[in-house]
């Protein structure tokens, strides 16, 4: 196998994890963690959070993923690994939609929102306002975490595909 397909297949499958990753985290750790504070403290941790994650070291497994699995579909396309290629397409497919697409249409509108917000003093206040965001967040944010888990299961099996029967 050309050099240049293997490293692009381990560059996608990383940036699969790495996206995977990031969602998964915010599933099972820092919501939880948020929702247990005080909601004042959850509403401004959350604002600092999105506010930090537009960075050089998010935008490229956030934006980067779609392309390199595109290219990665191309390169084993041509080489004639069609079976991989599927496979390591509908991996494209499904985090473009449901990871890529999905975060731009719901959940950063949400956190521009909450940007907004100023952190009231009353905590009742504050607490309607945290699990009026937190509840629908943590749904989408759920669903793009599962997409991102398929995305890179569907890019592992493209790639274990390649040690199986030809194409």
């Amino acid at each position: 196998m050309p050099l240049k397909i293997s490293a692009m297949i381990s560059l996608s499958l990383l940036m699969c994890a790495a996206i995977f990753g990031f969602f998964y985290a915010w599933v099972c750790s820092t919501m939880w963690g948020l929702d247990t504070a005080d909601p004042r403290i959850a509403i401004a941790a959350m604002q600092a959070m999105n506010g930090s994650v537009r960075n050089a070291v998010f935008a490229p497994a956030f934006f980067g993923t779609p392309l390199v699995l595109a290219i990665t579909t191309w390169l084993l396309w041509t080489h004639n690994h069609k079976a991989s290629a599927k496979l390591f397409a509908l991996s494209g497919a499904v985090y473009l939609c449901f990871g890529l697409i999905l975060t731009m249409v719901v959940n950063v509108p949400m956190n521009e929102a909450l940007a907004l917000v100023t952190v009231p003093q009353d905590i009742d206040a504050a607490r309607t306002i945290w699990q009026d965001y937190s509840k629908p967040w943590q749904v989408w944010n759920q669903i793009r975490t599962i997409a991102s888990g398929l995305a890179f299961l569907l890019a592992v099996i493209g790639t274990l595909k390649l040690f199986g029967r030809p194409s």
